[in-house]
């Protein structure tokens, strides 16, 4: 057979696209695209925290302040030190979700009104030490309609005309501010739009970055009703909520409400809601609907009021060969710490295994 240049592309683009084993991470997508979130499945993992501030105080001028001093006193070189040590490659970190403070200056809401972002640009701080370290950083936001946090839906004027465009002009403020320091971004709480309008926000976010990924959950893995599917067709890597592990397997039904006699809890120590069915999943290729596949594991802090804190925490045995399995088919997972509020610490505990982690992973 003759082989053409046409047909030495197109077997080229095969097995750039199909892999030639398992777990090779496929750096352009079913659709023939670039995966530009191909460097988390690359990767060994990602941390994330919810270092959401809510700053006491019977006056503005209070709460102002104690934003201030809560936000000065995040010990920076020790929070540094900690993800040094687990081995992570990238981190998400909160920037606001629902208390109405945001934890790193923003000039556009301070020219609305001021005193609901701090002094510190705490995000700058941060994504400076990770990039020195060629490492990334995700910033975490709430979405621009359903999940709003609540000075920016009133600051920005939900519900109004141009609403939309002032939301992206807040994203594109950062975005500009920060360049190249912000690799991607995370958006909460999304409902459905069309592809224009998603396009519009994917535009702000790569503003200061053409390079950010960009993700929109709608709680596909856990609260979707088995519609695991990423909410935004073209988005770059699936936001990819998880709420549970059971035996190593992502549980995808919703366990809720909380409540006596809601939950049950059976003699293996398993979650039930009463008279529902467990369902469970996993992936089976890097890539969901042309989106890179990326999970988000809470460990000893429940996304769930339903689910106690204890039922996050899982054996080094069980995490480690469910981050092992996810990862031979190419697909990408961030885990979710508690941290202390008062100076951005990790627990001991949680950190600890997050090292072991990432250890195990260096040995494959």
């Amino acid at each position: 057979m003759k082989i053409t240049r046409q047909s030495y592309f197109t077997v080229f683009l095969f097995f750039l696209v199909a892999g030639t084993a398992s777990g090779e991470v496929k750096t352009v997508k079913p659709d023939g695209t670039p995966n530009k979130a191909a460097w988390m499945a690359q990767g060994s993992f990602g941390m994330m925290t919810h270092y959401l501030v809510k700053p006491q105080g019977s006056t503005p001028e209070q709460r102002t302040k104690d934003l201030n001093r809560t936000i000065d006193n995040f010990d920076l070189k020790y929070f540094i030190e900690q993800f040094d040590e687990t081995g992570a490659d990238w981190l998400i970190i909160t920037l606001a979700q629902g208390t109405g403070y945001l934890s790193s200056r923003n000039e556009y809401i301070d020219n609305l009104e001021k005193g609901f972002t701090p002094r510190r640009d705490l995000l700058t701080e941060i994504g400076k030490e990770l990039h020195k370290r060629g490492k990334r950083m995700i910033i975490y936001l709430p979405g621009a309609t359903t999940g709003v946090d609540p000075t920016v839906k009133r600051l920005l004027g939900r519900g109004t005309d141009g609403y939309a465009e002032r939301h992206n002009e807040f994203i594109r403020h950062y975005s500009l501010k920060l360049g190249r320091l912000i690799d991607g971004w995370w958006f909460d709480s999304c409902g459905p739009q069309d592809n224009a309008t998603w396009q519009k926000e994917i535009a702000a976010c790569r503003a200061g970055n053409p390079d950010s990924i960009v993700a929109f959950s709608g709680a596909e893995f856990c609260a979707s009703g088995g519609k695991l599917k990423p909410r935004c067709p073209i988005e770059d890597y699936h936001a990819g909520e998880i709420h549970l592990l059971e035996d190593g397997k992502i549980r995808t039904d919703f366990v809720y409400p909380p409540g006596k006699g809601n939950i049950l809890v059976t003699a293996e120590r398993k979650l039930r809601k009463r008279g529902q069915q467990a369902n469970f999943y996993m992936p089976t290729s890097q890539f969901i609907d042309n989106v890179q596949w990326h999970g988000l594991l809470p460990i000893d802090l429940t996304f769930n009021p339903a689910i106690p804190n204890q039922y996050c925490h899982y054996t080094d045995k069980e995490l480690f060969r469910f981050v092992d399995e996810i990862k031979t088919v190419g697909a990408a997972l961030t885990i979710n710490v508690p941290i202390d509020k008062t100076n951005g610490h990790i627990p001991q505990d949680t950190h600890s295994q997050l090292v072991r982690l990432g250890r195990h992973l260096k040995k494959k």
